[in-house]
């Protein structure tokens, strides 16, 4: 049976930490509507707590908090650093009979999900996509411009229910998405045209989500909520920001927030 392994932060829950220290993780939207579409499988964790003795047990206790019932096979649940492939290799072990193509991680980082394609898992960047990942159904991204008396509220409320995801607004009539091919019938059934572009995993970043991801680093490292690669983290740092190869930037999450 295929097994489906969250991220935790910014995937299926905000992190907030207390001042005592505790962690409180709030539902992300369509989060718990999806926990309960995928009750017929088997779902874990890979998810990394950040640095210190007790964070794991933070992490975990926070976990039960919000999600009650929910991820209560120890053997799928594995806390630690997603910076290369072993975590995946050992929640895919873990996983008993099912083989690594079997398994599908699900979270927001493009450079966590290629850590776990590299150890054979399928991946989907949001929860609403866990089932099409499964039955190994492409994601792709789409630019969907409104029509005349149509909103993006509207927009979002045709969202709702289906297999696509807004990811920003780009003009007051012009939205970058995420959807399956069902989600784009929903969408155009709903009078929203979709235009579907270029897969979101294993097919190339167009300039417009690689000028984002550039503005959302650059604002990370203007709030001083990130440091780059073999910089002391502060307090306050959340991320870290590392050069690839080919001069792009690219972040990791550190910790919880």
């Amino acid at each position: 049976m295929p097994v489906i392994f969250f991220d935790v932060g910014a995937t299926l829950a905000d992190a907030c930490v207390e001042p005592g220290g505790s962690l409180t993780l709030r539902p992300r939207p369509r989060v718990m509507a999806v926990l309960d579409a995928l009750s017929d499988l088997r779902t874990g964790i890979i998810s990394d707590p950040g640095p210190g003795a007790g964070a794991a047990a933070h992490a975990a206790a926070a976990l039960r908090e919000a999600f009650p019932g929910r991820f209560t096979d120890e053997a799928l649940v594995h806390w630690g650093a997603k910076d290369g492939r072993a975590i995946f290799d050992q929640a895919v072990a873990g996983a008993g009979e099912a083989a690594a193509g079997d398994c599908v991680f699900v979270g927001e980082d493009a450079r966590e999900r290629a850590f776990a394609r590299e150890a054979g898992m399928r991946t989907a960047a949001d929860p609403v996509f866990a089932r099409a990942a499964v039955e190994d159904r492409p994601v792709r991204r789409a630019w969907i411009e409104l029509p005349d008396g149509r909103d993006l509220p509207g927009l979002t409320a045709a969202v709702d229910g289906t297999e696509a995801v807004v990811v920003r607004g780009v003009s007051d009539r012009l939205v970058l998405a995420m959807v399956t091919t069902r989600g784009a019938e929903a969408l155009e059934r709903a009078g929203f045209p979709v235009d579907p572009r270029e897969p979101v995993d294993g097919g190339p970043t167009d300039d417009a989500e690689r000028r984002a991801s550039e503005k959302f680093i650059s604002d990370l490292l203007a709030r001083g909520e990130a440091v780059y690669e073999g910089e002391e983290p502060t307090p306050r740092t959340t991320h870290v920001v590392r050069s690839e190869d080919d001069g792009r930037l690219t972040v990791r999450r550190l910790r919880f927030r």
